[in-house]
This record gives C-alpha cells, structure tokens and sequence, in this order.
C-alpha cells in the first residue's frame, strides 16, 4: 500500500513513452495524464479507505 503512489509516476512515464514513439505531441496527450492521475487518485483513495476501515478489526483480535 505505501508503494502505490508510484502508480501514476510509473503510468505518466509510460505514456509519455508512447506519446513519444508515437510521434504524438505532449499536448495531444494531455487528455490521457488527466484520466492517469483521476484513476489513480480514485484507486488510492479508495483503497486508503478500506484499509481505514478495516484498520479496526485488527485491533479487535
């Protein structure tokens, strides 16, 4: 869980990567860094959010 936030980081660079060999330009590609950063702004927390949930029941046993 703590190594998650390298997600987006690991994400961008691949598309810029494929921007790249493409031939595409960075400010073609911006639509994509938007939906890389949402979907994974929306994983982490919602995995943050159950963990923070569940956090209590280890405590129990």
């Amino acid at each position: 869980m703590a190594r998650l936030f390298l997600l987006p980081i690991v994400l961008c660079l691949f598309w810029t990567l494929f921007l790249h060999l493409t031939g595409v330009p960075l400010k073609q590609g911006k639509k994509g860094y938007i939906y890389i950063i949402a979907i994974s702004a929306t994983l982490i927390l919602s995995l943050g959010f159950l963990t923070w949930i569940t956090a209590g029941q280890n405590l129990r046993n």
